[in-house]
């Protein structure tokens, strides 16, 4: 699999490579790009006849230092007709929200992970560390692995009651 990282997610030449791959392309949506206009992105990958495409929603900005996942985003995505994956880590980091390197928020990791599954999210993405205070990247914003499979087996079960509905 190849991914498009968020910052890259509008580079067409990006995109058009990848897609001739003929790996399967994850493209993280840009936290500069409203869910409609991930579109464009998978559309380029599409054009190259790769519909091997996932999508991944990591937030939007919201003001300086913060990332908000609109949870209508999911909705608008999936949309499009391919598999949506929630970066519920990602969407919690702070960046620059420790001056010198980015914060986090994990404690909301498992909350935002539920919300995701509830709105229809095909997949959860997140970092899990041992020891997430000595993480050599995403630490302040890693799952403790501890806490890792309590929280999958939730998922998964949440999973199949909201497919069930």
């Amino acid at each position: 699999m190849i991914q498009i990282p968020a910052f890259l997610s509008r580079q067409t030449d990006l995109l058009l490579a990848a897609g001739r791959s003929g790996a399967a392309v994850n493209i993280k949506k840009g936290q500069f790009l409203s869910p409609w206009d991930v579109s464009h992105a998978v559309q380029k990958v599409a054009s190259t006849g790769n519909n091997r495409i996932l999508i991944t929603e990591r937030g939007a900005s919201f003001g300086y230092n913060n990332l908000v996942v609109d949870m209508r985003a999911i909705a608008v995505i999936k949309e499009l007709g391919y598999p949506v994956i929630l970066d519920v880590t990602h969407a919690l980091q702070l960046p620059g929200g420790q001056g010198q390197r980015s914060g986090g928020q994990p404690e909301f990791i498992e909350t935002l992970a539920r919300a995701g599954v509830a709105a229809g999210a095909d997949g959860i993405f997140m970092e899990v560390h041992d020891n997430p205070a000595r993480a050599l990247s995403d630490g302040s914003n890693a799952l403790d692995l501890r806490r890792f499979k309590a929280l999958a087996k939730g998922l998964h079960d949440l999973g199949e009651f909201v497919r069930a509905l």
